[in-house]
């Protein structure tokens, strides 16, 4: 079914080849020139095109490997001063490229599903179902997300390939398998740094249920004791070894040939401002909006204000100073982020054997990089939003947090696509996903239908908050350019944001809630 499911979307999504692109297909040409024309020493160092190499080693030699099929298609690509290079054969290998390293995203789902049958933690008459069952549902909550589809295979990127690594590594945790899972998420940080934001769950799970075992388990021996548990040398050895090989053939040649540092200065760039040029929708976005209607408020009563026209209405990629709020710092940023994964992490060490609380804080984790991070791109929300789908088909409390953070957060990336052609395709990518997750989701857990006012599993304040996503679409491609023409460019990015982000804040602090205050359940549906 997963590779039925797998197959019929890249149908679909062949179908979008000649869709818009952005300036990420020109950054991934051009990794791909620089690290097949280029010795290795110059990857990090060459800045013939702005879009630098700014990935982690691993995604280096993966667009290595890609350039060595890239040449069979269109050469030129591979050349490093042919800056915005676009054959149709080059675009159509570049797309052809995510559609087939989709297949590691079909293959984490199918190894999750796997689990979710033979756990039996799922008990439902809708598992004879071919279409219906909880599998299939989520087969095409995951393959088919909106987001996925509009960042990947219309703007252009890997989301999927490294969600699907993601997803691996979570199915052998779930299975038990940790060093295979820290294996997978070893090399999912040296891919794509930004992983690093759900780290912390994977460290204090390891910890708590691989590295403590019981004093007579034969690998036990060791030389601390907590809880009635030894901390046990050979496990803790083990998982370095494993992390520390994967991580020395990724950034081994580069250590060798002297450009570790420069490395490291690509991939924390910390000049960058506190927000994207699209305010991701997360507490930041608030907290700007706040300090824009701060300067409004205080102008109207005669206080002094100066503000920076730009940063109002621009949209741009820079530093700049709040007006009115004290202005944010990436160590303020780092603060607030472990501040509030603490609780999640605590919790999950006082859940031992739980896998499911596992993935639980992976979610709290990302929310709370993606709430209080800095410089956080709009596209991270998927990182919520993909691991939520495998607990949104087991509960019911859930499944609504789901409904609501799903469909906020795909329409949160529709800016993304801001062509005139492509309006129509991210409404309705937006609205047949979220279709499709409420009636599903409505039947699998078998609810009384929902009111005009009240969706399926969202209370009347969420159904409300949901159905505004409307008018806020007409607003952005039709009412704005009738009542403001040119002006005010960067108005229905604010208003998005800002919308947005008070349902993905909302999200967060119920998920939050319901999380610390479940209880060790593993296999009862609460």
């Amino acid at each position: 079914m997963i590779w039925f499911v797998y197959g019929l979307l890249s149908c679909f999504k062949l179908l979008l080849v000649p869709a818009y692109r952005s300036t990420d297909f020109e950054v991934h040409r051009n990794w791909l020139a620089v690290t097949h024309s280029l010795p290795l020493k110059q990857w990090y160092t060459d800045e013939t095109s702005p879009w630098t190499l700014d990935y982690p080693p691993l995604f280096a030699w993966f667009e290595y490997l890609l350039s060595q099929v890239a040449a069979f298609f269109d050469p030129e690509m591979l050349r490093v001063s042919n800056l915005n290079y676009a054959s149709n054969a080059t675009v159509l290998f570049q797309r052809l490229s995510v559609i087939i390293t989709d297949a590691f995203l079909a293959y984490g789902t199918k190894e999750c599903c796997s689990f979710i049958r033979a756990s039996g933690v799922r008990k439902s008459s809708r598992w004879t179902l071919t279409w219906g069952s909880p599998i299939s549902v989520l087969a095409l909550l995951v393959l088919g997300n909106a987001g996925l589809l509009m960042v990947d295979h219309i703007h252009f990127q890997y989301n999927g390939f490294l969600l699907g690594i993601l997803l691996i590594s979570i199915a052998r945790m779930l299975q038990g398998k940790y060093l295979s899972s820290a294996a997978w998420f070893s090399a999912l940080l040296n891919l794509k740094h930004l992983f690093l934001y759900v780290a912390p769950a994977y460290g204090v799970y390891l910890l708590r249920n691989y590295c403590l075992c019981d004093p007579e388990e034969p690998e036990s021996r060791g030389l601390w004791i907590l809880g009635g548990k030894r901390l046990s040398i050979s496990r803790v050895a083990k998982l370095a070894c494993i992390g520390g090989l994967i991580c020395f053939a990724s950034f081994g040649p580069f250590i060798f040939a002297g450009q570790f540092g420069q490395v490291l200065s690509r991939l924390f760039p910390f000049k960058r401002g506190l927000c994207h040029s699209y305010w991701a929708p997360n507490f930041w976005a608030l907290y700007n909006a706040a300090d824009k209607m701060a300067v409004i408020v205080g102008k109207r009563l005669g206080f002094p204000i100066v503000s920076n026209s730009a940063v109002m209405t621009g949209g741009l990629v820079q530093e700049f100073e709040h007006t009115v709020l004290p202005s944010i710092s990436p160590r303020v940023t780092f603060v607030c982020s472990v501040v509030t994964m603490l609780p999640a992490l605590i919790k999950l060490w006082l859940s031992p054997a739980n896998p499911l609380h596992f993935v639980r804080c992976i979610v709290l984790c990302a929310f709370s990089s993606f709430m209080f991070g800095w410089h956080v791109h709009e596209k991270a929300v998927l990182l919520m939003i993909i691991p939520l789908s495998l607990l949104a088909v087991l509960w019911r409390k859930e499944a609504r947090i789901y409904l609501l953070l799903s469909t906020v957060g795909n329409y949160s990336l529709t800016p993304l696509l801001f062509t005139p052609l492509e309006i129509p395709l991210k409404g309705l990518l937006v609205l047949c996903h979220a279709v499709y997750a409420f009636v599903q989701l409505h039947q699998m857990f078998n609810l009384q239908k929902g009111s005009i006012l009240r969706l399926p599993l969202l209370n009347r304040f969420e159904s409300v908050y949901t159905l505004g996503l409307a008018p806020l679409f007409l607003y952005q491609h039709a009412l704005h350019g009738a009542l403001f023409g040119a002006a005010l460019p960067f108005l229905p990015l604010l208003l998005t944001s800002t919308y947005c982000a008070l349902g993905v804040t909302y999200c967060w602090a119920v998920f939050y809630f319901h999380f610390l205050f479940s209880g060790n359940h593993k296999r009862k549906i609460h």
